[in-house]
């Protein structure tokens, strides 16, 4: 049950460095090459079953969008072959598919019928189209009027009512204001219960939270494919140690396969016990040797450790680090995350360092205390990164950094509704 099938693809384009020499090699053909060759693809292989939702990432001008397009068939492959099981419906650049001299309603009836949906049935859609688009009297205006989000809102509007199979979208809905990406996005969550969805975005969390796997591109090859978890986490670890340079080589911590946090199968009832227990020992992350954490533990204020909470208390999260090279300004900071890696809430000590910074020698330890009410979550594990830095908002190092430095298992809950639930004092329904 194949949605896609990618094998072997590559994809070559000739670059020339005169524009006398685009004439010279339709002049000389074969007998002489006038251009250089640029490998936007090479060997890429993967697949993806039907009913799974896949995300790319990778830097600008790895070979993302190339991909997306060579399965859309608007780019023909130099090498391999795509077999694609299912209608197609793809948001790729902006504009795309558009005539810029249509007016909106024009452009709409021609993107439905490349879809394949006839005038009728585009007809019968109209109104659902409209309103998804919302864009108003601009729908009568030429689509070259348009800003950047009116032309996602109506793109977006025609694909999502031409009953594709597979949907690919490319990083278009960064465009976006937050209430139409927001439906955008139930539209998409609603849209993996049935469909195939192709998601290309710089946006880690969307990607995890939309996403069962991950592929990874660089220079147009595959760096790696797998969860989306995995594959996030090690991209971010790359793409800081890019950033870093040789200011800081960033190495890997505990290369072991650790499960992922899943949803607890538990009955609900009315009573929330959270269990917080450390995994230092477990937990994967990148170290650059500069500093280390040693410890995170969780205690309520009166200072007794207790594993186990129920949420709407005051706690205190202590961390502490020790350093081996000398910090002008460390930070340490820790972040909630639920198993898809949303982050839920966090803090460092930045505030504190950028007013009253705390230098540290080699040798020395640090204690970060975080004091605040443990919020009310649903059932399930999330895990607790834990970061120490050095710098400031604007130019840090992260020098040690752990994914799942503590974990939180919820037995039970009395949250039924969203990522983090608050105690209320009362609820009341009343005629008037």
């Amino acid at each position: 049950m194949t949605a896609i099938s990618v094998n072997k693809v590559a994809k070559c384009y000739p670059i020339y460095d005169r524009p006398s020499d685009r004439l010279k090699q339709m002049l000389f053909k074969n007998k002489k090459r006038f251009f250089r060759e640029f490998w936007a693809l090479n060997n890429v292989n993967f697949s993806v079953s039907k009913g799974e939702t896949v995300g790319i990432i990778g830097k600008n001008g790895s070979g993302k969008s190339t991909l997306l397009q060579i399965i859309c068939k608007i780019l023909t492959p130099t090498k391999g072959d795509v077999k694609v099981d299912g209608k197609v419906a793809a948001l790729l650049e902006l504009g795309a598919g558009f005539n810029p001299e249509f007016s909106g309603i024009e452009n709409i009836f021609m993107a439905a019928s490349i879809y394949g949906l006839t005038k009728e049935e585009t007809s019968r859609r109209m109104d659902s189209i409209i309103s998804f688009a919302d864009i108003g009297e601009h729908l009568d205006q030429p689509v070259k009027t348009y800003s950047s989000g009116m032309y996602v809102r109506l793109a977006f509007a025609v694909i999502a009512h031409v009953d594709a199979d597979i949907l690919v979208i490319d990083e278009a809905l960064a465009v976006g204001d937050a209430i139409f990406t927001q439906k955008c996005m139930r539209f998409i969550r609603e849209f993996k219960k049935t469909g195939t969805l192709l998601f290309v975005s710089h946006d880690m969390n969307s990607v995890l939270s939309l996403c069962d796997k991950a592929i990874w591109l660089d220079n147009g090859t595959i760096v790696q494919q797998g969860s989306s978890k995995q594959v996030a986490e090690d991209y971010l670890q790359s793409t800081l140690q890019s950033v870093y340079g040789n200011d800081a080589q960033l190495e890997r911590v505990n290369n072991k396969e650790v499960p992922e946090p899943s949803s607890a199968d538990v009955k609900l009832d009315y009573d929330s016990q959270l269990e917080f227990q450390e995994n230092l020992v477990d937990a994967k992350g990148w170290s650059s040797g500069a500093g280390k954490i040693i410890s995170i533990e969780m205690k309520s204020l009166s200072n007794e450790v207790n594993n186990l909470y129920k949420g709407g208390e005051k706690v205190n999260l202590i961390i502490r680090a020790e350093i081996y090279q000398d910090f002008d300004r460390p930070i340490i900071g820790f972040l909630v995350r639920d198993r898809l890696g949303q982050d839920l809430f966090g803090e460092n000590t930045l505030g504190f360092t950028k007013l009253s910074p705390t230098p540290a020698k080699a040798g020395d330890t640090l204690e970060s205390c975080f004091t605040f009410t443990l919020p009310m979550l649903p059932n399930g594990e999330y895990v607790v990164m834990a970061s120490l830095a050095n710098g400031d908002l604007y130019n840090n190092i992260q020098h040690h950094w752990l994914h799942d430095a503590f974990v939180l298992t919820v037995s039970s809950s009395k949250v039924r509704w969203g990522l983090v639930g608050i105690p209320f004092e009362q609820v009341s329904l009343n005629k008037i």
